[in-house]
């Protein structure tokens, strides 16, 4: 059964309009940059940290800490302009870290979810994807350790300056 060159053209159109929306869904769902001020340090339980390093456009968060050299004094804080079930993996990092992830409005916030201890991975086809049963709109990432040597954990409050 052969279609005729209006039932063709009617199905181009539908196969068109079907993929304009399909790509209104994909990049409506892809972060964009952060364009309110985003903290340099925070504090918890009394102590400061300064972040070495800040991701507020969605290249830098996709570059996150992959060969970047990591201390136990290195922090990268993550800013999404929206809340969001934001996921990480640890792709070519050079050392297990912590990723913490926040839900912060004005100058505070609070850890609504927690990995420890991620490990690194060298192929992306086998990487861990990590991803939070909470939305956030910060995430933090530090050398291993970091969020049990400050007693961080979920419900904990930090303090943004």
């Amino acid at each position: 059964m052969a279609l005729s060159a209006r039932t063709m053209a009617l199905v181009v159109v539908g196969v068109i309009g079907a993929l304009v929306v399909y790509g209104v869904v994909l990049l409506s769902s892809v972060p964009g940059s952060v364009t309110t001020p985003t903290p340099s340090s925070f504090t918890v339980d009394g102590r400061t940290f300064v972040f070495n390093y800040t991701a507020t456009t969605q290249a830098e968060r996709e570059a996150g800490l992959m060969n970047k050299r990591v201390t136990a004094s290195t922090t990268m804080l993550f800013a999404f302009p929206s809340y969001g079930e934001w996921q990480f993996w640890m792709y070519y990092t050079n050392t297990s870290l912590d990723m913490i992830w926040l839900s912060a409005t004005g100058n505070s916030g609070q850890v609504v979810y927690l990995v420890t201890a991620a490990q690194p991975c060298y192929d992306a086809g086998s990487c861990t994807v990590y991803t939070p049963t909470a939305s956030a709109n910060y995430v933090i990432e530090a050398k291993a350790g970091f969020a049990a040597e400050y007693g961080i954990s979920v419900g904990t409050l930090i303090r943004f300056n």
